[in-house]
């Protein structure tokens, strides 16, 4: 879907800024952290309104955090269900050992897991590490 559309269905304004974001995620087919996008994007946005751009596709359910063992926090487009309401983004994230880009396998789903009587879960992340199929 293009950016236009994505903006519009989630009730975001079409600005520079966010096209831009979104044509950086949808150039990757890997997660990317703010730097990532910083390097891309630097010659037409300060840092603080990419900054500002993530969070706002962060509330509105177009991107995720992609959790890993890197210092940083990355973010991946989400589901086309995804919502400000509701993400839907129990998948598999896999990071590989070699070239460092961490990838959401929608296909894969984290198996349901009971946790002790008592304990509500609110979300679930599951990491696998290994070689990712460019780098095999």
């Amino acid at each position: 879907m293009d950016a236009e559309n994505i903006l519009a269905e989630h009730g975001l304004r079409n600005t520079e800024a966010r096209h831009g974001v979104l044509d950086v995620f949808n150039k990757y087919d890997y997660a990317l952290s703010h730097s990532d996008l910083e390097k891309e994007l630097q010659k037409y946005f300060d840092r603080v309104t990419i900054y500002r751009t993530i969070h706002s596709f962060l509330d509105k359910g177009i991107i995720h955090k992609v959790i890993d063992d890197s210092e940083s926090a990355k973010y991946a487009l989400c589901a086309d269900e995804c919502s400000s309401d509701r993400h839907h983004d129990n998948h598999v994230h896999f990071k590989c050992a070699k070239c460092g880009n961490s990838e959401c396998l929608n296909h894969v789903q984290i198996p349901s897991i009971n946790v002790p009587k008592g304990y509500l879960v609110s979300e679930s992340n599951l990491l696998i590490e290994g070689v990712c199929a460019s780098c095999n």
